[in-house]
């Protein structure tokens, strides 16, 4: 659905008072910009003078992006689809004690689906600084500046998409679970933080 607006609509659609899309699809959508702006520079490589031994390693980074690049898109639409089943939950009959106890039931299994999602795409994109930084090692030096904004789009996408995993626990009544979610988000918090980093002293600059 949103993966194919354009850029001009989505945009609209997001500044709208719409609830969806929300954070957890542009998470999805900067992971999308970080794969894409990668391979560029991976395309940028190929057949250039100078770079010939590192040829068949830009084809492969190429086709592994493609596919993840996919996958994101796709999760543009997934976080918002969850956050919409949690919403059906809320309305479901709420009049007699079983009635509650199944509604309460179904709420909560679908928070924690829909903390999967976002959790995922996170976790989606922490292998993105590895083919940054092989890019920029390895790749077109001319275009090296885009392999590391693209290290920074892969940070973006993971501190957006664990705000949204934080946001859900709060509802989430197993504190066990919840506390797994949250062990998880800070741990994906500060690999995006310490990888950005290094990728971006590879620059000389």
């Amino acid at each position: 659905m949103y993966k194919e607006f354009t850029i001009i609509d989505f945009m609209s659609k997001l500044a709208s008072d719409s609830s969806s899309p929300g954070g957890g699809s542009v998470a999805a959508l900067v992971g999308a910009a970080a794969c894409g702006l990668i391979s560029m520079v991976a395309s940028l490589t190929i057949g250039k003078k100078g770079y010939e031994e590192n040829q068949e390693l830009m084809h492969k980074l190429i086709d592994e992006l493609a596919l993840k690049r996919e996958e994101f898109l796709n999760a543009i639409d997934e976080d918002p689809e969850s956050y919409r089943k949690v919403i059906e939950c809320y309305r479901l009959p709420n009049n007699t004690d079983e009635e509650k106890a199944r509604r309460s039931e179904a709420i909560q299994m679908a928070l924690i689906e829909a903390t999967k999602v976002p959790l995922a795409i996170a976790e989606r994109a922490t292998d993105l600084f590895d083919y940054a930084e092989k890019v920029i090692e390895k790749g077109n030096k001319s275009a090296a500046s885009d392999g590391a904004v693209g290290a920074l789009m892969a940070r973006g996408c993971i501190l957006a998409a664990i705000y949204g995993v934080r946001t859900n626990v709060k509802s989430i009544k197993d504190e066990s679970l919840s506390k797994e979610f949250l062990d998880k988000a800070a741990e994906l918090e500060e690999l995006a933080i310490t990888r950005e980093a290094e990728v971006r002293a590879l620059l000389p600059y």
